[in-house]
């Protein structure tokens, strides 16, 4: 087949933190495809189309973006962030698998992007220096007992974790639920980052301990990271503290 579908990750916001792949990518596209505010922060260039849809529609998604590739277009589908982490590319390999035998003879390629827990992560110094893990608190894809399980399994060997989809206008107590989980398996000392828009030129940072964490600050834009028993603040008397987490294992006595 002549066709060619890339699945690009666009970053977190800022246009600085867009790969100069991922940039190339989209302009020699024929065609977009991705999710509708994802699209609408990728300047249309003479000659391209655009397909918008839902975010809860990936497999369709991803079948349309296959199809229109087969057909000979070379076409780009679009993800914030990083398109490998809770994104498009797993939809798209999913669809190739399952889908029509010829999409396995197509040029597919996955360029990276900056993921949220990374920008986060930046934004607040070095949290996850140490070894870490990310979660999604979403469950439309999989059951509440596996997040809880899989929060309970990471809380338990100590790693850093970082929280995507904390909280939406569907799932408003989930990062409550979460928190009250943690807090049988970790110190209420420990360090949770509440990073909003991380990324972009309104990015804000909210430092508290899991003891004092509320579900109140966090949105569909927030990333939480919830740091293990060694991450630590440094003060400073004229910023906020910074926050890393060692990458020498503590041995305690």
């Amino acid at each position: 087949m002549t066709g060619k579908l890339t699945i690009v990750g666009l970053g977190p916001g800022d246009a600085e933190l867009t790969t100069p792949a991922v940039t190339e990518a989209l302009r020699t596209a024929t065609d977009l495809v991705g999710y509708e505010t994802y699209l609408a922060r990728v300047a249309l260039r003479d000659g391209q189309k655009r397909h918008a849809s839902d975010n809860r529609v990936e497999i369709d998604r991803a079948m349309h973006a296959l199809a229109l590739a087969a057909e000979g277009r070379t076409v780009a589908v679009v993800s914030g962030g990083d398109p490998g982490v809770f994104a498009m590319a797993a939809a798209v390999m999913e669809a190739i698998e399952t889908g029509d035998a010829r999409w396995r003879d197509l040029d597919v390629r996955v360029e990276p992007g900056v993921t949220a827990m990374l920008a986060a992560a930046a934004l607040a110094g070095a949290p996850l220096g140490a070894d870490f893990c990310a979660i999604s608190l979403s469950d439309n894809l999989k059951s509440w007992e596996t997040i809880s399980r899989r929060l309970v399994a990471a809380a338990s060997a100590d790693f850093v974790i970082a929280l995507y989809n904390p909280a939406s206008k569907a799932r408003p107590h989930q990062l409550a639920r979460a928190f009250e989980l943690l807090q049988r398996h970790k110190s209420g000392a420990t360090v949770v980052l509440f990073a909003r828009a991380a990324g972009t030129s309104s990015a804000a940072l909210e430092i508290t301990t899991l003891a004092n964490a509320t579900s109140k600050p966090a949105d569909m834009r927030t990333l939480v990271i919830i740091g293990s028993s060694t991450t630590r603040l440094i003060e400073r008397t004229a910023a906020q503290p910074l926050v890393y987490t060692p990458r020498a294992e503590v041995v305690r006595p």
